[in-house]
């Protein structure tokens, strides 16, 4: 791979780079309606006191690249930690250069040093490239299960039952 790649964790001074990253990842994924995280709740929620997520991002040449946001789940039947990535992204000029593999790595070598049970995530079924990427890494696409959803207007109203 020419160039250098390096991946650090982010700190509250990367809010800006990582909104940018979102609003990038948005875009590609044509869901750039959808994009409502701001500066300010990006560092209460990834930095303040009760950080619900991690962010690392990737530095090819020393410029951003790529990010990835992950966070703990709890796997019941394991009875231990996974990590689950809410989202990887790299630049569009800069894929096919291995980063995308490099985070994995660096994400699989995180998971087994805080003793978790698997790395998961979603991907949307129309990008082939990334499905075909995530099978090289030898993921297993998860087929028989389905992914719902409860957010906006039925979220509140199933919250305001008694």
């Amino acid at each position: 791979m020419p160039g250098n790649f390096t991946i650090k964790l982010a700190t509250i001074e990367d809010v800006s780079l990582i909104l940018n990253f979102i609003k990038e990842l948005a875009e590609y994924e044509k869901l750039s309606h959808e994009v409502q995280a701001t500066e300010a709740l990006l560092k209460e929620t990834l930095f303040g006191e009760d950080a619900t997520a991690e962010v690392i991002i990737g530095y090819y040449d020393n410029a951003p690249a790529a990010f990835a946001v992950y966070f703990h789940n709890f796997l019941t039947f394991l009875g231990r930690p996974g990590i689950y990535i809410e989202d990887i992204f790299v630049k569009p000029h800069l894929r096919g250069k291995g980063l995308g593999q490099k985070i994995f790595v660096y994400l699989a070598r995180l998971a087994k040093e805080r003793n978790c049970g698997r790395l998961e995530w979603w991907v949307l079924d129309w990008n082939e490239t990334a499905i075909g990427f995530y099978k090289r890494l030898g993921a297993k696409a998860m087929d028989e299960w389905t992914v719902y959803r409860l957010s906006g207007a039925a979220l509140d109203k199933l919250a305001q039952q008694t």
